[in-house]
């Protein structure tokens, strides 16, 4: 099965889940929102919306742009049932966003028969999907107009406000290094860089920043599990390691692994440093890259990260 073709599977596959607005409200970290019915809140379990009287829910996710166009032409009665859901009917709809349709059936999930509601709704960012279900024994809790007015308000903003991409961290960042915010992956890290054309490099300095549970029982394990990990780091070629002692971070126990290398194309060589902090059941990695002739630049932004780093 082709990555369109298991959307599909992924729209039919998202899971059951255990105040009134007349304005659309976004999920902490997410660029889909809406106007939920009266009785539902933002989720803390997943990215959406939730009633737990009445086990329904309104999960969102963002796809690529150009699935939309794939779902539009795939997501028939066929596939539909193919992934255990039976079509009672498809239209087209509209939304802010742009082109959008609306399928609704029934499905069976772990023994839970479920209504469900999909919007599938086009933008040149991104594509949205949007599942309003609840269990059949409730179903009379939202009427199909709630659902249907609910839905009809999906919205897609331009970005995430940086502060709100950070309060999905498990630490704070109380220094950015002068870099943006180039991801955040909720509950577990952050990637920092400068953008295309900072520097006259192909290679922008960036830092990812990451918090993981374990880590070495004993003291004299901490290098070998430093070298460990650094050797995961990703699109570096030709690694060489430099320096790798242990060092205190902010008053913790910690390890510093410097480096050389290159670029993916193996034509700019980069620098590196690996910092792991342990604690508290745990550790927090920091991986820097720049490239070897901005490096002299770009080290004292990377400490700066890594000193700002605090537990929440």
């Amino acid at each position: 099965m082709g990555f369109f073709r298991s959307l599909i599977v992924l729209v039919l596959a998202l899971p059951v889940w255990s105040a009134a607005a007349t304005e659309v409200v976004y999920p902490p970290g997410s660029r889909l929102g809406l106007a939920p019915p009266a009785g539902m809140v933002p989720s803390s379990n997943f990215l959406g919306f939730e009633d737990s009287d009445t086990q329904a829910a309104i999960i969102l996710a963002s796809l690529p742009a150009e699935a939309f166009s794939e779902l539009e032409r795939t997501m028939t009665a066929d596939a539909l049932r193919r992934g255990g859901m039976t079509l009672e009917r498809r239209e087209s709809i509209s939304l802010a966003s742009g082109k959008a349709f609306l399928v609704v059936g029934r499905q069976e999930v772990n023994k839970t028969r479920l209504r469900k509601w999909i919007v599938v709704g086009s933008s040149p960012a991104l594509t949205a999907l949007v599942t309003f279900q609840i269990p059949e024994t409730a179903k009379a809790s939202y009427s199909e107009a709630a659902i249907r007015s609910a839905l009809a308000t999906v919205a897609i903003r331009p970005t995430v406000p940086v502060e709100e991409q950070l309060g999905l961290l498990p630490f704070k960042v109380g220094d950015l290094g002068g870099f943006q915010v180039g991801g955040v992956i909720p509950g577990r890290g952050i990637a920092l860089s400068d953008p295309p054309g900072a520097t006259p490099s192909p290679v922008q300095p960036h830092i990812f920043v990451a918090v993981s549970p374990g880590g070495p029982a004993q003291v004299g394990e901490r290098e070998a599990f430093a070298r460990e990990i650094f050797a995961a780091v990703p699109n570096v070629r030709d690694l060489r390691l430099t320096s790798s002692e242990p060092m205190r971070i902010v008053g913790q126990a910690g390890h510093q692994i410097m480096a050389e290398g290159k670029d993916p194309s193996g034509a700019t060589n980069v620098t590196l440093v690996q910092w792991l902090r342990f604690g508290g059941g745990g550790y927090l990695q920091l991986v820097g890259v720049a490239a070897s002739e901005h490096w002299l630049e770009a080290y004292p932004r990377f400490r700066a990260v890594r000193d700002g780093i605090e537990p929440r």
